[in-house]
């Protein structure tokens, strides 16, 4: 089964197992890291499951899921937004995301 890393803001990573088909937002939620909030339930209407992919992976997300223009509007209002910003929401794990790495970035 693929896996995702989770970094903290305090540098820990946390690596969960990571079903294909479930979006990494709702993987968060399965493993108690709610620090990805999800707000809207991952219905394309807020930022605040925003994570930061780790470049290795995103020119991969880009090229096998690009950015819609629904989550390009949201991410202008994401905190800390990096140009390798996703929605987590967005991202639907599958066998060659294994080992995807996402920084929860802070809220403040």
């Amino acid at each position: 089964m693929p896996k995702v890393n989770f970094i903290f803001d305090d540098g820990r990573v946390r690596e969960v197992e990571a079903p294909n088909g479930l979006s990494v937002m709702e993987i968060a939620h399965k493993n108690d890291i709610f620090e990805i909030e999800g707000a809207c339930g991952g219905s394309l209407s807020c930022a605040t499951c925003h994570v930061v992919v780790e470049p290795q992976f995103y020119d991969l997300l880009e090229n096998i899921m690009p950015k819609k223009e629904e989550e390009e509007d949201m991410l202008d209002l994401a905190f800390g937004l990096t140009k390798t910003s996703r929605l987590s929401c967005q991202i639907i794990m599958q066998d060659n995301l294994d080992g995807l790495t996402v920084k929860i970035p802070t809220k403040e």
